[in-house]
């Protein structure tokens, strides 16, 4: 059996910008793989790091791989959205940098049993926590026609969303779509031919969708941002590597937000909103992966990466 290899996306930008320093206290909010967190403790001697994911197994598998550092790694199973409410159990009220990698990770792509991926025919799951209730199978064959159409256009920006979600309705009358590769052809065969022809398989933007819809990803993603700058140290840094729009869209609106002192409607001639700006933005504009990357590990292509300084 081939062994799978994770590479940490954007690793050395990330450091770059978080700039690890001796005795410091960084928090790693989704440890996935671990190549980051192995990067942040490798920087700088004594640096403490609080490593958070929700998947147990990404939880054991860092505990392998981060064993060397000994007490100077603490393991948190939770959703990185709790971010502030993690922080402040462990006793640190303020942290110097915060590190996320809001991506899948080789390891849940390549497992198939965790039904991410339909290049691996599997049954259908997506749950990042598999002690959650709610799994991709259960959306498929639930949901009406017009909620799995919503799912599909806001989360995937799935085209022919619509026609893919009354297929699916219409099939499962008959059985449940119980698998990765069912579905995939269910919407192979909903999309006009050419689409097939593509680059990019048809299913991309309905597994994408799913994938989103059941870990509630964006919510998380906008509560995260919240917690983490509240949870920065003055001077502490804020590091979030994005792979799709959805998700680059939230942190460039929240850091734009967060870095300026009147948010008031253009309309009002005078501020009336008080509000103090709490970032300074590191990166005026997102950056990518370089082309050596790209070539070494695909899955960086549409990374994006942001960085702020809490002022």
């Amino acid at each position: 059996m081939e062994e799978v290899r994770h590479l940490p996306v954007m690793a050395d930008e990330a450091l770059e910008f978080l700039k690890p320093t001796s005795g410091a206290t960084y928090v790693d909010a989704t440890l996935g793989g671990g190549g980051h967190a192995l990067k942040i403790l490798s920087a700088a001697p004594d640096t403490r790091l609080v490593a958070i994911d929700r998947d147990e197994e990404a939880i054991g598998r860092g505990k392998v791989l981060l064993e060397p550092f000994g007490e100077r790694v603490t393991f948190i199973r939770d959703n990185f959205r709790n971010i502030g409410e993690i922080v402040a159990k462990e006793g640190t009220t303020k942290v110097d940098g915060i590190l996320a990698d809001i991506g899948l990770s080789t390891f849940q792509l390549e497992n198939k049993a965790r039904g991410f991926s339909f290049m691996k025919d599997s049954r259908l799951d997506m749950r990042m926590d598999k002690t959650q209730v709610e799994t991709a199978y259960g959306l498929v064959n639930t949901l009406d026609a017009a909620e799995l159409e919503r799912i599909f256009s806001q989360y995937g920006e799935e085209r022919f969303s619509r026609r893919i979600a009354r297929r699916i309705v219409e099939q499962r009358r008959s059985a449940p779509i119980e698998t990765t590769g069912e579905l995939r052809e269910l919407i192979h065969s909903s999309v006009p031919a050419k689409y097939k022809r593509e680059k990019i398989d048809p299913a991309t933007r309905v597994f994408q969708a799913l994938r989103i819809a059941v870990n509630d990803e964006l919510g998380s993603l906008s509560e995260f941002l919240d917690g983490a700058v509240a949870s920065l140290a003055k001077g502490g840094r804020l590091v979030v590597i994005t792979f799709h729009s959805l998700e680059d869209r939230i942190v460039k609106r929240k850091f734009k937000e967060l870095s300026t002192d009147c948010i008031c409607p253009p309309r009002i001639p005078k501020c009336i909103c008080d509000h103090v700006k709490s970032l300074e933005l590191l990166t005026k504009k997102a950056l990518k992966p370089s082309e050596e990357e790209v070539a070494l590990n695909p899955r960086a292509r549409s990374a994006k990466l942001r960085a702020a300084l809490r002022c």
